[in-house]
């Protein structure tokens, strides 16, 4: 059996692994048994097909296509709770070997970090620099995969949130006059700072990137060493119980830590950043849907579980965070419909 490693995704236990997975996974019904036997035959059917269409020299795009779409088809329609219990069959499948050669699926299961949806995970989706050199020596299955890996819906809506991001930091920039004060919640290596117009000009006074990561900080205080950014250590816990004080900011953003929260965690975290906003200043929080079709892959052969929420969901998290009269909020999907964005803008 394949070991995964695990690791408390938050410092100080806040946020593991066990609490994303009850988040996912319902308690089982009294119909598992029977249910579970039928899911069990039909988990083994898709995974001798998808054998038999390597066995017979099938392209591995084709391949990884018909297995990624067929488990996304079992997951929708079983109850969560058997799909649970079908995971590590599929993990522990002799298949599994061969989506393994997918450098980006390779690093996402083994999570050399320690923990799911690292930045150097992302970097595979970006298709960075700090990845070629994995990218260039895996196998010629493993390059076609991450052709196909790297292009999947999930990973062009990663890419918009990056350039969405970057399009939020400069209008914030532009609207406070070079004044602006910015924090980036578990920011990762910070890659939509790259290419932001008002960094480079100089017209952001203050970015705060805060990642609980130590190799994450370092490479931030590296890569933008010299600018306003401030890269500092710190976690979903420091903020909610103030454990740092930050100061204020006309910009908070969350981009992809929403999808380990659970929603009691998200609103006491979306409620102190309100806390934290300047009068006119705007929280933005991200999530990946409802209408995401690779869960299926991602949550067996990648292990990497993730909290989907509708608008409804998000919708929830604003209200109960905000008072309406007091904000401008807006829920909204971006482009493939991957991922779902919430902004509440403080009134002045």
């Amino acid at each position: 059996m394949k070991q995964i490693k695990k690791r408390n995704l938050d410092g100080q236990s806040l946020i593991t692994p066990d609490t994303v997975a009850k988040e996912i996974f319902s308690s089982r019904t009294e119909s598992f048994d029977d249910n579970f036997i039928v899911a069990k035959a039909e988990i083994a059917l898709i995974l001798e097909m998808a054998q038999q269409q390597i066995e017979k020299g099938l392209a591995a795009q084709e391949v990884i296509h018909f297995t990624a779409g067929a488990l996304h088809g079992l997951r929708d329609k079983i109850h969560s709770s058997v799909w649970a219990e079908l995971i590590p069959i599929v993990q522990n499948h002799a298949i599994s070997d061969f989506f393994l050669e997918d450098p980006f699926t390779r690093w996402s299961f083994e999570k050399p970090r320690g923990y799911s949806g690292d930045a150097q995970l992302l970097d595979f989706i970006y298709g960075h620099e700090s990845v070629a050199g994995l990218v260039r020596n895996a196998s010629p299955v493993g390059a076609a995969l991450y052709d196909y890996t790297k292009d999947a819906s999930s990973s062009v809506a990663v890419r918009e949130r990056r350039d969405l991001l970057t399009r939020f930091v400069d209008e914030a920039a532009e609207r406070h006059a070079g004044d602006a004060e910015i924090l980036t919640i578990a920011s990762g290596h910070l890659r939509e700072a790259n290419n932001s117009t008002a960094l480079k000009e100089k017209r952001i006074k203050r970015w705060v990137a805060l990642d609980q990561d130590p190799i994450s900080v370092g490479s931030v205080m590296r890569d933008f060493h010299g600018t306003c950014i401030e890269a500092i250590d710190g976690s979903v816990r420091d903020i909610v119980l103030r454990s740092q004080e930050l100061g204020t900011f006309d910009f908070i953003y969350a981009a992809g830590l929403y999808d380990y929260l659970n929603d009691k965690v998200a609103i006491k975290l979306t409620k102190r950043c309100m806390e934290m906003l300047k009068p006119g200043g705007m929280f933005l929080f991200a999530n990946f849907s409802e209408d995401i079709v690779v869960d299926g892959y991602m949550e067996t052969f990648m292990n990497w579980a993730l909290l989907l929420r509708s608008k409804a969901d998000m919708w929830k998290i604003v209200n109960e965070s905000a008072e309406p009269s007091s904000v401008e909020a807006e829920v909204f999907f971006g482009e493939n419909h991957n991922i779902v964005y919430a902004t509440i803008r403080k009134k002045d």
